[in-house]
């Protein structure tokens, strides 16, 4: 589940790095970057680092389709060998608009002109005498970033200009070491998250280098947006933020395509190995890998790990059609993820190391209406573990958080009414397929997808009633995306089941928690990107392990 609040302003941003800090030149040689906005490729750039005695100038191009929008034909920055700003120029267009930036600096003087849809401006401000320069239209700007951060640590403000707006700061956070493997081999990662200053709310930014202090990836978590070196974009590599020493990559044969996963399984200890229980974790609706990574929190890559040392085999995989998973996205329904997940529980029966009769599933978010859909099948799932699952159905799951998202934003009553009513007419046409001509060409594209169109007509209150496997509900107390009063919902459907089932029911409430899984102050979504504790809370796990021990019985 992601809430998507990107604008391209929040992107255009810069810093400075903290004095006195020793920097490895980057080399001249071009890299190639692809650019992600909500899990999809939305366009390229090509960025060259050149350093001579007379300084270090970054040029490029890029092009990036909607609904970001940008063309940069030309970009140049120059700087002194000391990072000292001296120039700016940027020839590009915004959404067919055309842009023309140039800046020059003089010490702490910046002076700026710019043509924005022909019309002609000038501005003339002070910025910081060693401030990078950062055009938002050309991302390859963050290379300066990349090379300036070497040598930071935790705590250090910077600084930073965005021609020809204003300057703004940024904290570095956070500092860790990170690898990727590509199909060349694995790439050390060094990993930075930021704080940049926004006059709302600060906003998290992740950004990553390579050994040499090139840039490999700018992110915005919260927002979707990524620019990614091209060779780690590629479906052949894969972040690997959590790894045990035997952690395993495994293909799971599905309908037609293969999908891609990690098998967690607990150490071995010697002697004649015992078959062991076995889980397969289930993602929700948005375009997840197998980490279900959010705001940089891997909750399935954290999750696996934690209930492998439990004694559990643990199967996460990427999602059809992302990743490195085959398979296609487009006209793919909840009951087309569900077959997947019982592809990966056939797959799981077929291992010598796992006890077939004891396969559980855990469904997060949107991911427990699939392991419901999956668990109603039978065919060899023991146990359904729901982890902040709605206890809706879609339509009325999807106008809960509107409801929710309009109170945080304090919307008067007649925008509320406006919102709502558009929003029960994109649920009626999705679901019936008359009146998609009156929506909006956005909405319109939203209605016809088969995706929304199942999730609407989902219904736990006649899915789960067909699931005979005991139950577990897991509920945060502070999450703001599934609210609490779901897991109410979804245990008084779990107890109406016929016989044995319906006494099969367990419901663990864990206060202070968000939808992360994570403790939170308020448990809201824009507070994620700057939660200090990124590591699931033990409590979810103790949970459910002790109960999957108790209550898995042979199918």
């Amino acid at each position: 589940m992601r809430s998507a609040h990107c604008t391209v302003a929040l992107l255009a941003l810069a810093l400075l790095a903290a004095p006195g800090h020793a920097q490895t030149a980057p080399a001249a040689r071009p890299a190639d970057f692809t650019v992600f906005f909500q899990g999809n490729a939305v366009g390229a750039e090509q960025v060259t680092v050149a350093r001579t005695p007379q300084g270090i100038t970054i040029t490029g191009t890029e092009r990036t389709g909607p609904p970001i929008g940008l063309v940069a034909r030309r970009a140049e920055i120059r700087y002194t060998p000391d990072w000292r700003p001296l120039e700016c120029v940027v020839d590009g267009s915004v959404r067919n608009q055309e842009i023309l930036i140039r800046s020059k600096v003089n010490g702490t003087t910046v002076e700026t002109d710019y043509s924005e849809g022909g019309k002609p401006g000038h501005k003339t401000d002070q910025i910081a005498a060693d401030a990078l320069l950062l055009p938002n239209i050309f991302f390859g700007g963050y290379e300066a970033l990349a090379a300036r951060l070497a040598g930071t640590k935790v705590g250090d403000r910077l600084s930073a200009y965005v021609p020809p707006q204003s300057s703004t700061t940024i904290s570095v956070t956070g500092i860790s070491d990170d690898r990727v493997r590509t199909q060349d081999g694995l790439v050390q990662v060094r990993r930075y998250t930021l704080e940049f200053s926004n006059p709302k709310r600060p906003v998290g930014v992740e950004l990553w280098t390579d050994p040499g202090n090139r840039l490999l990836r700018f992110s915005v978590p919260a927002q979707g947006f990524d620019v990614i070196r091209s060779d780690l974009a590629s479906i052949t590599s894969r972040r690997e933020p959590i790894s045990r020493p035997n952690d395993q990559q495994v293909n799971i044969p599905a309908n037609g395509f293969s999908l891609t996963g990690t098998l967690s399984q607990p150490e071995s200890k010697g002697g004649k190995p015992a078959r062991l229980p076995a889980i397969v974790l289930v993602s929700g609706s948005a375009p997840t890998d197998r980490d279900e990574t959010i705001a940089g929190i891997p909750l399935f890559g954290q999750l696996a790990s934690a209930l492998a040392e439990a004694g559990f085999v643990v199967l996460r995989y990427d999602k059809r059609g992302v990743g490195q998973s085959g398979g296609r996205i487009e006209n793919t329904t909840v009951g087309d993820y569900a077959e997947d997940v019982l592809a990966a529980v056939k797959f799981l029966q077929r291992r010598p190391e796992v006890d077939r009769r004891r396969i559980a599933l855990i469904g997060f978010g949107e991911g427990g209406a699939i392991a419901m859909e999956a668990a109603s099948h039978g065919r060899g799932v023991a146990a359904l573990v729901l982890v902040n699952a709605p206890g809706v159905g879609g339509g009325a799951f999807m106008l809960e958080q509107q409801q929710h998202l309009l109170d945080v934003m304090k919307a008067s009553d007649a925008d509320r009414r406006a919102k709502i009513a558009l929003q029960q007419q994109l649920q009626r046409a999705a679901l019936t397929g008359r009146g998609i001509d009156a929506l909006p060409p956005d909405l319109r594209r939203v209605a016809e997808t088969p995706w929304l169109r199942s999730y609407l007509a989902f219904d736990p209150q006649k899915t789960l009633k067909k699931c005979g496997q005991p139950v577990l509900i897991v509920q945060s107390g502070r999450d703001r995306e599934v609210a609490p009063g779901n897991a109410d919902r979804l245990e008084a459907i779990a107890r109406a089941r016929k016989g044995r089932a319906g006494q099969e029911v367990t419901v663990v409430r864990l206060s202070g928690l968000n939808h992360l899984l994570v403790p939170a102050p308020t448990g809201e979504v824009d507070e994620y990107d700057h939660l200090p504790d990124k590591t699931i809370s033990p409590d979810v796990v103790r949970a459910i392990d002790t109960w999957l021990n108790e209550n898995m019985r042979d199918r």
